[in-house]
């Protein structure tokens, strides 16, 4: 029985190029000469501590510019409220979203229903694996998926016959 996954993942190393990038953009820049502010990458997060909101907005527009060029989608970012941090500084976590949620899992596999196609998907851990019987309708629901705007990146891998 043909069957493909959805999931939605991130490139890390990446993610670490990109915020690189984005560091060395930002020690050069005349706007942030004698500023202290910084971008540091743990994990699953991104950390940017800045002098003020103005900064803070332009190192937020250089990350989204280099995730861009190295083709990582501004979807799986998820940027956490700009707090005030010691010294006057602000500070910003923006999350790089890896997986579907469960959520977001039930919301991919109601748009499949709704195609009324004759497929059928399921929610396994961070994936929603869809399987038909017929290989046309997989195809007709990654179209409908990749059409739809459900506010994650999708990858369609592990296309099977």
């Amino acid at each position: 029985m043909p069957s493909f996954d959805i999931v939605s993942k991130v490139d890390m190393q990446e993610v670490d190029n990109a915020v690189n990038q984005a560091v060395k953009e930002i020690g050069q820049r005349y706007d942030f000469k004698g500023s202290k502010s910084e971008v540091t990458l743990e994990k699953d997060a991104i950390k940017i501590l800045a002098d003020d909101d103005f900064r803070l907005k332009a190192i937020v527009d250089i990350l989204q510019s280099k995730f861009i060029k190295r083709g990582i989608s501004p979807k799986a970012l998820q940027y956490g409220k700009a707090e005030t941090a010691s010294g006057g500084m602000v500070r910003q976590i923006i999350t790089v979203q890896q997986g579907i949620s469960k959520e977001k899992g039930k919301e991919v596999v109601a748009v499949i229903k709704d195609t009324k196609l004759k497929v059928q998907g399921q929610i396994q851990d961070d994936q929603v694996r869809v399987t038909g019987k017929n290989r046309d309708d997989l195809q007709e629901a990654i179209r409908t998926l990749k059409g739809k705007d459900l506010g994650i990146e999708l990858q369609f891998v592990n296309f099977r016959d």
